[in-house]
């Protein structure tokens, strides 16, 4: 199968691009930049260079492969509305590109969207209106696209997707930990975090691709919830700083616009994404790589 994966380069994209080349699949890589190019090369990937809002230009990438898994999304949170919106109409033109063919479509999306208070499945839906939380866009663009008779899927990710290279909320964290000279959770911080090795996460994409199963959305979810003071006391222990816990105004004024995320709670469930692709995850889990993975160098 050959496969035009978007994002090729980024954490995510390219150990999806290593998974599939590993299992026999032909991989056509957009990236954005020359030393991204250079990086997909070396893997025996084919480079698409150019821009993920080129929406002409991505159309034709994906009208010339098998399957498309589009992972690209640009994590500036100073323009994250605008950036979700983006994603919207990117995904929009993909889902275009494929009417009426069989192949499929799978995007990327969140289970920190379905922030419920419980432990939330594959059926759960995020709350309707991208004005309320952006990142809906992409889950409402996945539904027009299904629409049009699109075979389209959805990937949840963890909130921490992490392993070697990791440059997400947990690295966030730590930096912050760094400049403030402490280690800081919420209130009992008792709020809970799903996780998921990037390995794993790759696995998944490969399987729904091969597969094609009837189920539509999946949760990349090794591990259903890590309390948020476990990850606070490792990064303590990790930098050999103080853990302490903060609320209120203290607690905003130590996570500034990262405390929605410090204080996210979404246990979720990946029973039936395992059930439907035979998917076991086998990498380490976040506390363990976080020790192991180089978390902890400058």
């Amino acid at each position: 199968m050959r496969v035009f994966v978007t994002g090729a380069s980024g954490f995510v994209g390219s150990a999806i691009v290593k998974e599939l080349l590993e299992a026999g699949h032909e991989v056509l890589g957009l990236v954005r930049s020359d030393k991204g190019a250079e990086q997909l090369a070396s893997t025996g990937a084919e480079v698409y260079l150019g821009d993920i809002n080129d929406l002409k230009f991505i159309q034709q990438g994906a009208a010339a492969c098998d399957a498309v898994i589009h992972t690209a999304f640009n994590h500036d949170f100073s323009q994250f509305k605008a950036n979700c919106e983006a994603d919207r109409k990117v995904i929009e033109a993909l889902g275009d590109a494929l009417v009426g063919t069989s192949k499929p479509l799978v995007i990327t999306s969140g289970v920190g969207l379905l922030n419920y208070g419980r432990l939330v499945t594959e059926d759960d839906a995020p709350p309707a209106g991208s004005d309320v939380i952006p990142r809906v866009a992409s889950e409402e663009a996945a539904a027009a696209a299904a629409a049009k008779r699109v075979k389209v899927y959805t990937v949840r990710l963890s909130p921490s997707v992490h392993g070697e290279g990791d440059h997400g909320f947990v690295p966030m964290i730590i930096n912050m930990t760094r400049e403030k000279g402490e280690s800081v959770y919420i209130a009992e911080g008792s709020n809970r975090w799903p996780a998921v090795h990037r390995s794993d996460a790759a696995v998944l994409y490969r399987l729904i691709i091969e597969k094609q199963p009837g189920l539509r959305v999946f949760h990349a979810v090794a591990e259903e919830g890590i309390e948020f003071r476990e990850i606070a006391e490792a990064i303590g222990q990790g930098l050999h700083l103080p853990v302490l816990s903060k609320t209120g105004d203290e607690a905003a004024a130590h996570f500034g616009w990262f405390l929605h995320f410090a204080s996210l709670g979404c246990p979720s469930s990946s029973e039936k994404t395992r059930a439907a692709l035979n998917w076991q995850p086998k990498a380490v889990g976040l506390i363990a790589d976080m020790r192991a993975a180089g978390y902890f160098q400058q």
